[in-house]
């Protein structure tokens, strides 16, 4: 059916992205700061690389060509007692041992094999290999002038960044991204703000005024929202006292008509110019009350018992001959505007009665919330109106008459009513015919 249809919940979309702007704005400037010290430590560490390389190429090989030189220079029966003093962290010798190995493969095995061997000229290196233990690690073995050979154990020694240069990284991520928390809480703090006193701007139109501080863009915003505030309530005030002045003089005129009505002799006309002249006062009266409705509440909230509230408004209909039925019960009080929730299920039951037979009233009351239902087996409303009679002076059939469709106002007070309150009311045609007007509203 397609009011089940509408009523069931839709297949949830992915969010990629935080729901609010605060969150949004923060997590993309952290993100970008992320991704500038991970860009500044890969520049650091390629750095450091072409430092060590050019280190490497203008240092070791000078180191190995001197200790060469040395040891040729060296009786033979002395050069083995010289090898430890001159061993380094990155290249050792032998007087003898196995060549074994590849030809070097990688373009930095290649060009520091090249510079060791030009460094050792004249000397000749006879073997060159390259050594998968350690890694990029050569073996040379050089030719000295008598005739003996040397072997050189040489190696790459990488340069690795502090522990103290990532600690500063991520040091200064972190006072990046409180000052990134800090400037965007500055920026949608306004925002919040205006979007709280927006909500707060009901019916009543009696929203606090905002500060008008803080950046210039900041207090023109309130500046502007203030004046928007003060210029709507003007313009609703003056729309209830012409109402209410139109009210006032047409309550003469009615009148002197209602007068002369009785002086017809003809009771069928007297009769007919008297609902004429009802019809217009109800619809005068009405008129009033709206307006006063959307200008606003001034009840204030306090706890009643709604049990019996809602027994006395069923007593009420009985006594006026009208069959009115309640289901289920609050159980506990609740704190609301009594007056203001009262004229809200009377217009409700109102409407229900007007067009069906049966009407009842469902109550169900849950944690912090009370749902009441007013339900009647009429004709339903189109679903494409169910919004439309929330508003004033629509009525579904326009053949009807103002006996049996009324002014077209008592959904519309009641609707104005219920905002005004914080309360939610909703229309729907119930699947078994007739139509349900559900009030849900807090009750803490």
């Amino acid at each position: 059916m397609p009011l089940l249809r509408a009523a069931m919940p839709q297949t949830a979309k992915i969010q990629l992205l935080p729901r609010s702007l605060f969150a949004r704005v923060t997590l993309i400037i952290v993100v970008g700061l992320v991704l500038a010290q991970l860009l500044t430590f890969a520049a650091i560490r390629y750095e450091r690389g072409l430092a060590l390389r050019q280190l490497m190429m203008m240092g070791i090989e000078r180191d190995i060509a001197s200790s060469i030189a040395l040891l040729d220079r060296l009786p033979a029966a002395e050069r083995d007692s010289w090898l430890a003093r001159l061993e380094r962290r990155n290249y050792r010798f032998a007087l003898a041992g196995d060549v074994k190995g590849t030809e070097p493969s990688t373009p930095l095995s290649r060009e520091f094999a090249e510079a060791i061997v030009n460094a050792l000229r004249p000397f000749e290196v006879t073997k060159l290999v390259e050594l998968s233990d350690p890694p990029d690690g050569l073996t040379l073995q050089v030719r000295l002038t008598d005739g003996s050979a040397v072997l050189i154990h040489a190696r790459r020694v990488g340069m690795p960044v502090s522990n103290w240069v990532l600690w500063v990284l991520l040091a200064q991520l972190a006072v990046l991204a409180v000052c990134a928390w800090v400037a965007v809480r500055l920026v949608t703090r306004p925002l919040a703000r205006l979007a709280s006193a927006a909500d707060d701007l009901g019916p009543d139109l009696k929203a606090k005024q905002l500060a008008e501080d803080g950046p210039t863009e900041v207090a023109h915003a309130a500046r502007a929202f203030n004046a928007m505030q003060r210029r709507i309530a003007g313009y609703m005030a003056e729309r209830v006292e012409i109402l209410a002045a139109i009210s006032h003089d047409l309550q003469t005129p009615i009148t002197r008509l209602r007068l002369r009505a009785d002086m017809l002799d003809d009771d069928e006309d007297r009769d007919k110019f008297r609902q004429d002249l009802d019809a217009m006062n109800a619809l005068v009266r009405e008129g009033v009350s709206y307006a006063r409705t959307l200008h606003g509440a001034t009840e204030p909230p306090c706890r009643i018992d709604a049990d019996a509230l809602l027994e006395s408004m069923v007593s009420d209909y009985e006594d006026a001959g009208q069959a009115l039925r309640i289901d289920g019960q609050v159980g506990a009080p609740i704190v609301t505007r009594p007056n203001a929730l009262r004229r809200i299920l009377m217009n409700l039951v109102d409407n229900a009665l007007k067009f069906g037979s049966e009407v009842r009233i469902n109550v169900r009351a849950e944690a912090g919330r009370l749902t009441v239902a007013v339900l009647d087996n009429g004709p339903g409303i189109p679903p494409d109106q169910l919004e439309a009679v929330l508003q004033p002076f629509y009525r579904v059939e326009n053949s009807r008459n103002r006996s049996t469709g009324g002014t077209g106002l008592g959904l519309a007070i009641a609707h104005q009513l219920a905002m005004a309150m914080g309360a939610e009311l909703q229309l729907s045609n119930r699947a078994e015919g007739g139509l349900e007007a559900r009030l849900t509203l807090t009750t803490t």
